[in-house]
């Protein structure tokens, strides 16, 4: 292993063996890094390495993730996930702990933190509020019953249609970039040497688990959702990309719901901020935990 590169490690969590990698530098204050939905923990290398003199860097892959193991039945509801972090932070005697998540991984460390205000010291999310209100009024138009038809209609097609394969890593590279044009090559290439594996028949697939594409068909209520965000205790940024999809907080209503927040949005960033505007995040994020 060179200096550059974490150490690989595993824990249980609800019967699935689940990795995490560390940055080393033990005795100073520790550092989670939760990456988001059909990503990996080798995302945040670029971020870890720079912090990594400061603080106890940590980065699990989330279940159906990275090298983490899949659920058997290939079912993802965020209180599992919720509960996994909670075991990281319990299995690596963590508290209090500064967290970054990134989209559905700072949806999972906004949550924990509301269960939990005394274990988190600091808190970034990087548009990991989820679904703006205005989506989340019209997805509860539907019916519960309608949404749960849908959910098992996505996931029957999952099971008759074969996992997507690309007969090169420059392939899925190439996959990679398409998702997110303001990717560097280096950092595509990185990105996706770290996030597929080679198949029998020697082409590559991704490493999370298909199944995760079905969201799942319920949750808790957007009002308990924001109760969560109100028991929130520590400091608090909200990260958003100025050119990204995402809705803002600050603008859409939900920072309200923090009692000590602040949004900070990064010019020519879309929704993966750390990689799109890495040195800005860095002095911004720096400058805050």
């Amino acid at each position: 292993m060179s200096s550059d590169s974490p150490s690989s490690h595993t824990f249980i969590s609800q019967r699935l063996r689940l990795h995490y990698v560390d940055w080393g530098n033990p005795s100073a204050p520790p550092l989670v890094l939760v990456h988001g939905g059909e990503d990996h923990c080798r995302n945040w290398d670029g971020v870890a390495q720079a912090l990594r003199k400061d603080w106890h860097v940590i980065a699990p892959d989330l279940r159906g993730h990275g090298e983490s193991e899949w659920a058997s039945d290939g079912t993802y509801f965020i209180a599992g996930l919720i509960y996994d972090l909670a075991e990281l932070v319990r299995h690596l005697n963590l508290a209090p702990v500064t967290i970054v998540g990134h989209s559905y991984g700072g949806h999972i460390a906004l949550r924990y933190t509301g269960l939990y205000p005394d274990e988190v010291r600091k808190l970034v999310a990087i548009e990991g509020l989820g679904p703006s209100p205005q989506k989340m009024a019209e997805e509860m138009k539907t019916t519960a019953a309608d949404r749960m038809r849908k959910w098992i209609d996505e996931r029957r097609k999952m099971v008759d249609r074969p996992a997507r394969t690309y007969g090169s890593i420059a392939d899925a590279t190439a996959r990679m970039q398409a998702n997110n044009k303001r990717l560097t090559p280096e950092l595509a290439r990185h990105l996706t040497e770290h996030g597929v594996r080679k198949n029998d028949d020697g082409t590559f697939s991704w490493k999370f688990d298909p199944a995760l594409r079905a969201w799942p068909p319920y949750d808790v209520t957007r009002e308990a959702i924001a109760d969560l965000w109100e028991c929130i205790t520590c400091p608090t940024l909200l990260v958003y990309g100025k050119e990204s999809w995402a809705s803002n907080p600050a603008e859409d209503g939900r920072a309200k719901h923090f009692k000590n927040a602040e949004v900070a949005v990064i010019d020519g960033a879309g929704h993966w901020v750390h990689h799109d505007q890495r040195d800005a995040f860095l002095t911004l994020i720096r400058g805050f935990i």
